[in-house]
């Protein structure tokens, strides 16, 4: 990976970090102000705002709009990720306790509420295109919420298919990448083409990103991810391996979880790692992955070759990230 484009990653990550804390927030209630500057101090990836500034110099975007719309982007994806935590009773997040562990859901509703509406007010400070960035900013948010629907409605249900999956997770996770490279299309003022483009691509990017999250969940360990590994698998949700498992190995597959029951998590996913190495489902659902990344880098054509370089060098930092 280009030593120069890491740099640049990680000068956007570091301004992003002190914009959300710089954000003019009030000190009261502290009910609800203390759980969200705890949320705002966290150690995240900020790979939506990295990509919104990516897209948006590909643009030749303003410099603040591009601060704003990231910061709205952060907001709107640390908003899912506590009222997700709530919902499937995760308790680390950013190698921290999940807000409604450290404190309860109450307070993780309300929290969640106020990132969201935060959000809403740094994405009606944009200078350009600010109807059309609030419109696909809400439509985004819907996506999501649709993607986190599926997501509870597909648990423990063995007639999901890999297409049902790929449907759930363009939603939940690809929406909001794909929000993220639009805004850059929309602050750069280009044609709807380019805006459909650019949100394509990043429909495509999120699903070579929730594919990838699902094997780290079982292949990393929690330093690395910064959160509790296996609970997706392990809460009967459907991931690409489960799926897979399911399809090619059935009888096997309904063995090996009987028989992890009453083991320990460690032993679980020693276990499940085996089976999914053995039987080469690991391996297709890393070529899924590609697969999409390749469909993701197809639609930056949109863009002139000597401006989507980053963009591309992007893709593959998804594509190969280890946490």
């Amino acid at each position: 990976m280009n030593d120069a484009f890491l740099k640049h990653l990680e000068e956007i990550r570091s301004s992003t970090n002190r914009a959300l804390r710089q954000l003019p927030l009030s000190a009261k209630p502290v009910y609800l102000y203390g759980p969200v500057q705890y949320i705002l101090e966290g150690e995240g990836k900020r790979l939506r705002p990295i990509l919104v500034h990516l897209s948006g110099e590909a643009f030749g975007a303003n410099a603040e709009d591009l601060v704003n719309a990231s910061l709205a982007v952060e907001l709107l994806h640390n908003f899912t990720l506590v009222h997700d935590d709530i919902m499937d009773h995760d308790d680390t997040r950013h190698g921290k306790p999940t807000v409604h562990f450290k404190w309860d859901e109450s307070t993780a509703i309300l929290a969640g509420d106020g990132l969201y509406a935060i959000g809403q007010l740094c994405i009606s400070k944009l200078s350009t295109g600010q109807l059309e960035a609030v419109r696909a900013f809400n439509q985004a948010t819907l996506m999501v919420c649709e993607g986190q629907a599926f997501d509870k409605e597909f648990e423990e249900n063995d007639a999901i298919s890999l297409d049902d999956y790929f449907t759930m997770i363009e939603k939940k996770t690809g929406w909001l990448l794909g929000l993220c490279a639009e805004l850059g299309a929309i602050l750069g003022r280009k044609d709807l083409a380019v805006r459909e483009a650019l949100r394509a691509y990043g429909l495509n990017l999120g699903k070579t990103f929730q594919i990838q999250d699902d094997l780290l969940e079982i292949y990393s360990d929690s330093h690395q991810m910064g959160k509790s590994l296996g609970s997706d698998v392990l809460a009967g949700k459907q991931t690409v391996l489960t799926i897979l498992a399911r399809d090619q190995w059935k009888e096997e597959w309904i063995s090996l979880n009987q028989s992890l029951k009453n083991k320990p998590v460690a032993q679980k996913l020693e276990q499940l790692r085996t089976f999914f190495d053995r039987r080469g489902i690991h391996s297709r659902a890393q070529e899924y992955a590609r697969e999409f990344s390749r469909k993701a880098l197809a639609t930056l054509k949109v863009i002139p070759d000597e401006k989507r370089k980053a963009l591309e060098l992007f893709t593959d930092y998804v594509l190969n990230r280890k946490k």
